[in-house]
């Protein structure tokens, strides 16, 4: 079908007019818009011009409506029952996608633009590519960093942002030119505030952006700068979310994509707590959890600062050392990569007097019986030969484990 013409549609929501209603400055607008603009939002301007209005009488224009009628059944008639070529399909959505990336930056009806935009790009990705090449990113940033501003935040200015964050949830993995944009604080800002005080779908939509920027080869963190921890936190305050496992499991697979990427990531890490909250998250974890956390404390662990954290904690043996032999292969494998870093670097009398008190031992024991030779196997050896001789003061020791060391000692 034709484009309609620009005065057949409503100014706040760019759709065509139904019931067609002037205000007092003489601008028509879809009454069911309009009223909402008055009367829910309480607003005393006129949505087009920004003028202050002298009464708030609706009048129906008659005469548009029947235009509108009129048009509609004429170019109906005329619309040809075969389907567009794709090259006239592709002109016809990319004007749609300038014109409405155009009119949401203006509209204070921004939800319902954001909304028709989110329709327009779902499960297209030869339009959300030319949505982010019209700067569909940089349009979507101003929106959103308006929640940023006290004066301006409110209730509709938090959803214009979580509508905005949900149109970049859908996009594409970014590449090098996007993630620029995505990290640049007009977005940043706004998508901490969201991780901290947003809905449970509005955290999701964030997690999600966060986990395809996490993805690719990009030194985010250097990259958002004073606002680092404030993404440390977020993501760790998340991890323990008990409405949605879905959030918390996302927040889990950032994690560990920025904890592959950088030594600075970790540490940064450590400092906002993660070895604490992964470890008092651990003992309740499903499996796939468990093996996640897993992998974080081992990478945390392989420094200074994260062994400290972790024999600070009073349950770090207990709850690690209870997965071993428990969860999975990987499970029992990264359990005991931690446990042998904290054997081979920070020995305290605790750690060890907790590594006989819950068990870890006597698993030790039950890995030196594994077939063939495996990295595991040999750090149990390594654990038992190191530290064997304080634990054996234990009444609790495994004699097999005596006879044991006794063999090494003749060796």
């Amino acid at each position: 079908m034709e484009e309609a013409p620009p005065f057949f549609r409503c100014p706040i929501s760019m759709e065509l007019m139904e019931d067609p209603v002037t205000i007092s400055t003489g601008v028509t607008y879809e009454r069911k818009n309009i009223e909402k603009w008055l009367f829910t939002y309480k607003k005393s301007t006129c949505p087009a011009t920004m003028q202050h209005l002298k009464n708030f009488d609706l009048t129906p224009n008659h005469t548009l409506k029947r235009l509108i009628t009129s048009w509609l059944r004429d170019h109906e008639a005329k619309t040809p029952a075969a389907a567009p070529q794709p090259c006239q399909t592709n002109a016809i959505e990319h004007e749609k996608l300038v014109s409405l990336l155009t009119s949401i930056d203006s509209t204070p009806f921004k939800v319902s633009s954001l909304k028709k935009l989110r329709s327009i790009l779902e499960n297209q990705n030869e339009v959300q590519e030319d949505f982010v090449r019209s700067g569909g990113i940089e349009a979507l940033g101003r929106i959103m960093f308006q929640i940023v501003s006290e004066n301006t935040a409110d209730f509709t200015t938090f959803q214009a942002c979580k509508e905005a964050l949900a149109v970049l949830s859908i996009l594409p993995p970014p590449n090098e030119a996007s993630v620029e944009l995505l990290l640049k604080p007009e977005c940043m800002k706004p998508m901490m505030i969201m991780l901290q005080r947003g809905s449970a779908e509005a955290r999701l939509h964030t997690m999600v952006i966060l986990l395809k920027i996490s993805k690719t080869n990009h030194s985010w963190t250097h990259a958002i700068g004073e606002q680092e921890m404030d993404v440390f936190r977020s993501l760790l305050e998340l991890l323990s979310d008990e409405i949605s496992t879905k959030l918390s499991s996302c927040s889990l697979d950032v994690l560990l994509e920025i904890f592959a990427v950088s030594k600075k990531n970790r540490q940064k890490a450590i400092e906002a707590g993660a070895v604490c909250i992964l470890i008092e998250l651990l003992p309740d974890a499903s499996q796939r959890s468990c093996e996640k956390i897993l992998l974080l404390l081992k990478r945390l662990c392989e420094y200074p600062e994260g062994r400290s954290a972790f024999a600070d904690h009073g349950l770090g043996v207990a709850a690690v050392s209870k997965k071993i032999l428990r969860v999975s292969d990987l499970g029992t494998k990264l359990g005991v990569k931690i446990l042998w870093l904290m054997c081979n670097f920070l020995p305290t009398e605790k750690v060890l007097d907790d590594m006989m008190a819950y068990g870890l031992v006597k698993k030790l024991l039950v890995l030196l019986h594994i077939d063939g030779r495996s990295s595991t196997k040999e750090k149990a050896m390594k654990m038992i030969k190191l530290h064997g001789g304080v634990w054996r003061k234990y009444p609790c020791f495994p004699c097999e484990l005596k006879d044991y060391l006794r063999l090494m000692n003749h060796s």
